[in-house]
């Protein structure tokens, strides 16, 4: 294999790798979220539901943007939102005066992302002329 084909297929391998951790990383963090910001439960599962709703709706709108604007650039905006997101999640709370607007907009941030890689990855990793899938 090619070293620029090796490159890109790291480079998917690690958008598989930050999708898993926008998908599971804020379910680890309900007890914190309640001890520390005193969120219920009820706006904490919101959190996931709006993370869900959102992927879905990039899923959605992303075919029409993603072959105007190009694969690359669509991947280097997911992988930034994504981290974005992860950033604001140690951040935006603290900023805000309501704890749960600072983590709603951090889960926002990143959803795009998740979404977007969701949309990607696969296709790329399916495109490159290489032996394993």
């Amino acid at each position: 294999m090619k070293a620029d084909y090796r490159r890109t297929l790291i480079a998917c391998y690690t958008g598989y790798i930050v999708q898993a951790i926008v998908n599971n990383f804020i379910p680890l963090l309900f007890l914190t979220f309640q001890d520390t910001y005193g969120i219920s439960l009820g706006r904490i599962t919101a959190l996931i539901t709006a993370n869900f709703l959102i992927q879905l709706l990039i899923d959605l709108l992303s075919a029409g943007f993603i072959d105007r604007i190009g694969y690359r650039a669509s991947m280097l905006i997911a992988h930034g939102a994504a981290a974005a997101g992860l950033i604001g999640l140690t951040v935006l709370p603290e900023l805000t005066p309501d704890p749960f607007i600072g983590l709603a907009a951090s889960v926002m941030i990143y959803a795009i992302g998740g979404g977007l890689l969701e949309v990607l990855v696969s296709p790329i990793v399916e495109a490159l002329p290489t032996e394993n899938k």
